[in-house]
């Protein structure tokens, strides 16, 4: 199966939140698939990050994640995920605080500045501090992170044109099948 990365993989808003949506169907473990999984994809991650992300402009060029960083890194994506994902559904948690805060203190540690280690980690500490953390949203079509920056704060979807229109389609289906006798 061909893979390229696409506008589409970078629309979380935050290079933290592309990190964690590197896996694709999070919730669906039967059809889940980690991105980052090939180490070809993750390689090429930075390079894809610098043209599609929003926050290019604060890293500049990133490095890719070295061979002896990779599990922490791995580790710190799971964090992300395990924090904001609660923070979203509950309000946020402690534990998963100070679990995430002990990730990012190792990759900001043990890393080069310009890593997409370090970066990410950066990323994650901007989300923390977040002026309107209720702008971060889980889409209803697959479960991505994204921050919601439209000006009613109404967005649903990461993107409209792939995981909006499906939704909408599944819509009309549903509905077209309930008027069918």
């Amino acid at each position: 199966m061909s893979f390229s990365w696409t506008p589409h993989r970078f629309t979380g808003g935050a290079l933290a939140l592309d990190v964690v949506n590197s896996v694709v169907l999070r919730h669906d473990a039967s059809r889940r698939i980690d991105r980052f999984a090939v180490r070809d994809q993750m390689r090429s991650f930075p390079r894809a990050a610098a043209e599609f992300c929003a926050e290019r402009a604060l890293f500049g060029d990133i490095a890719p994640v070295a061979a002896e960083n990779e599990a922490d890194f791995i580790a710190l994506r799971e964090a992300i995920d395990l924090y904001f994902r609660e923070r979203i559904l509950d309000g946020g948690d402690d534990q998963l605080l100070a679990s995430l805060l002990e990730a990012l203190a190792k990759a900001l540690r043990d890393t080069r500045p310009d890593s997409l280690v370090a970066a990410t980690a950066h990323s994650a500490l901007r989300l923390i501090a977040m002026p309107d953390p209720e702008r971060m949203k889980i889409c209803g079509n697959c479960g991505w992170l994204f921050i919601d920056r439209s000006k009613n704060r109404s967005r649903a979807w990461c993107d409209m044109a792939v995981c909006g229109n499906r939704a909408k389609a599944n819509r009309h289906y549903r509905r077209k099948k309930e008027e069918t006798p």
